[in-house]
């Protein structure tokens, strides 16, 4: 939960995801259903961070390039408005590598090693020693997304709290250089939905570790990761006694279905016995279905016209561009450096 702002303070909404995959069930229940109700209520921004995607993916770009229409295609599919979001490109606002640039003087190498989400993702990427400075220097560029847009408000997990400390340690070092607030502190909005596990239930579904169920999945996909979901080890007859812990299919059963008093008799029924596995995964299934079959569909259609999704992403872009550039005036004057 957050403190709300004033009520004639409107809050700025940045988010945004790295274009390289298309979204899955992850994002959706954790931040693109908030995304569409937040749309309504307050000034929102939405970023296809193209540029941070190639953090890690300098040796393989098209990974990145090709994915970014197909970000735009999911935003749009779960009900995402351009006429009430703006949808941009990082790539296209040169305000914030240039603010990067300039937050770059502020933050120490030490200070970065010290973030726990970063030491996190080194460690699970491998990187060891061999780390790109790019992807090292994630959080200063992640702070420049944020104040670029002057946000008060960025919906994130509880493992990107973190990025968002160090983003209003830069942004105090800055108003103590020019003597005055030109940049807002933000605050986090976190999800009320817990973190979605993979379908083997090792991991959180990510893009990159190939354990998703995408926005665009197929019937066939859908019906073959829920058959292959972890469930309970233990569970080998249908009178057996379950347990729901760690349970996959009832995660994802509390994460979509729409009928909690439903669900929460299948617990007390599976805890009992007398009810398998193929059952719950039949009845996950049929939800999961039910649910991304319009997604889909319209996802379709959206990348049947990639001259509107250019569009939308070029306009949002425009947008934000001026917004942008009204930051990165005040910061490099904060610095002496509007001389010209």
């Amino acid at each position: 939960m957050i403190d709300k702002q004033p009520a004639d303070q409107p809050e700025i909404i940045l988010t945004g995801d790295r274009a390289t995959g298309p979204l899955h069930l992850g994002h959706y229940v954790g931040s693109l259903r908030q995304r569409v109700d937040l749309q309504n209520i307050h000034d929102q921004t939405i970023l296809v961070a193209d540029m941070q995607g190639l953090t890690d993916n300098a040796h393989n770009p098209t990974k990145v390039s090709s994915n970014i229409l197909n970000v735009v295609a999911d935003y749009l599919a779960v009900g995402i408005d351009p006429s009430k979001t703006t949808i941009c490109l990082q790539s296209q606002l040169p305000a914030l590598a240039e603010l990067t640039m300039y937050y770059s003087n502020l933050v120490t190498i030490a200070r970065l090693e010290r973030n726990p989400t970063v030491k996190s993702e080194i460690q699970s990427k491998g990187f060891e020693r061999s780390i790109p400075a790019g992807f090292l220097t994630y959080p200063i560029s992640q702070a420049a997304d944020i104040t670029g847009f002057n946000a008060t408000l960025v919906p994130v997990g509880d493992d990107q709290l973190p990025m968002l400390e160090q983003t209003n340690e830069i942004v105090r070092k800055v108003n103590s250089l020019a003597g005055k607030i030109i940049l807002n502190e933000c605050r986090p909005l976190l999800s009320n939905a817990s973190r979605l596990p993979s379908t083997d239930g090792k991991n959180k579904m990510s893009k990159t570790m190939g354990n998703t169920i995408n926005l665009g999945s197929s019937e066939k996909e859908i019906s073959a990761a829920v058959k292959s979901m972890y469930t309970d080890p233990t569970h080998l007859r249908v009178e057996d006694p379950g347990n729901i812990e760690g349970n996959v299919v009832f995660t994802y059963l509390d994460a979509f279905h729409p009928d909690t008093s439903y669900v929460n008799e299948l617990k007390e029924h599976y805890q009992r016995g007398g009810l398998g596995d193929g059952t719950t995964k039949k009845i996950l299934e049929e939800c999961l279905q039910e649910i991304l079959r319009p997604i889909r569909k319209k996802r379709a259609e959206y990348l049947g016209d990639k001259a509107q999704l250019i569009e939308i992403l070029s306009g949002g872009s425009q947008v934000s561009r001026e917004k942008t550039q009204r930051v990165l005036f005040d910061v490099k004057d904060t610095f002496g450096l509007n001389i010209l």
